[in-house]
């Protein structure tokens, strides 16, 4: 672990993703003391200029932008955790009972994910919301279905290749139990690209979560970055930075996610090790 901690800290990568990533953070933790109350509140005149009397501006309704901002951080972090925390756990579940049964359950799974996978994703998860209703639920649950066949994917291949291994063969040998096996000696081998895949559809949901919101099908009752943008989409000529600033977040949480995701696979990948 010491030896894993000192090549994750020598990630020039890594380090860029965590510390813009732990300003996202903070800003999402300290929203309901910096900006108590509903972001949704008018708080002055409409379409106020950046850097005046309000950090961000104001929008066409008179609403804090940086209100806005901080609050959608809140909304696109917890959509994207939940939503990859769903995906990794189903996506891991059909991809070890595949990959370590093999036969039968692996045909029945796999041809199962590539139905999936052969149905566009974002179309999907916009039939999915719009049949579920726009709800913060209803887009965890969407973006969870259209993710978890690439985990699937994964951990069946990685599985297939820790099955034959000798001490799985050796465990299955004497006796272990196909739980002990899985459990204690397969997953935690395959933990590293788990986690790794699991960073970058972090990234993924937000993005969804946030077009979803742009196209008017995010929850009403929550501020998020997609739905700021598209509420201020008319007024990109006249008021740039009602897209602009929520647009500079996405990018910006984004490429750290990815930066953080690139960084482990380069700790956790024992062929970049040594590079």
């Amino acid at each position: 672990m010491i030896d894993v901690a000192r090549r994750f800290l020598r990630s020039r990568s890594a380090m860029l993703g965590l510390s813009i990533l732990s300003v996202v953070i903070v800003v999402a933790a300290a929203a309901p003391v910096v900006f108590p109350g509903s972001p949704f509140r008018r708080v002055d005149q409409p379409l106020l200029p950046p850097f005046g009397a309000y950090l961000f501006g104001t929008d066409v309704l008179g609403r804090d932008v940086a209100a806005g901002i901080a609050h959608g951080a809140r909304t696109s972090l917890m959509i994207g955790v939940l939503a990859t925390a769903v995906a990794v756990a189903v996506g891991t579940v059909v991809g070890g009972v595949a990959g370590f049964y093999g036969g039968r359950p692996d045909d029945v799974l796999m041809r199962m994910t590539e139905f999936f996978q052969t149905i566009p994703t974002f179309l999907f998860a916009i039939l999915l919301v719009a049949i579920l209703t726009p709800s913060t639920k209803s887009i965890v649950i969407a973006i969870a279905v259209v993710s978890w066949p690439a985990v699937a994917r994964l951990v069946r291949g990685e599985f297939l290749a820790m099955r034959g291994r000798e001490f799985v063969v050796a465990c299955v040998c004497l006796g272990m139990s196909d739980r002990r096996v899985i459990f204690r000696h397969i997953l935690p081998n395959c933990l590293s690209p788990i986690v790794v895949t699991g960073s970058l559809i972090v990234a993924t949901a937000i993005l969804v979560e946030s077009a979803l919101s742009f196209l008017g099908l995010g929850d009403p009752n929550t501020m998020s970055w997609g739905f700021m943008i598209g509420a201020g989409r008319t007024f990109l000529r006249t008021a740039w930075w009602l897209c602009t600033v929520p647009g500079v977040a996405i990018l910006l949480t984004v490429v750290a996610i990815n930066l953080l995701g690139e960084g482990l696979n380069d700790t956790l990948n024992p062929r970049l090790r040594n590079r």
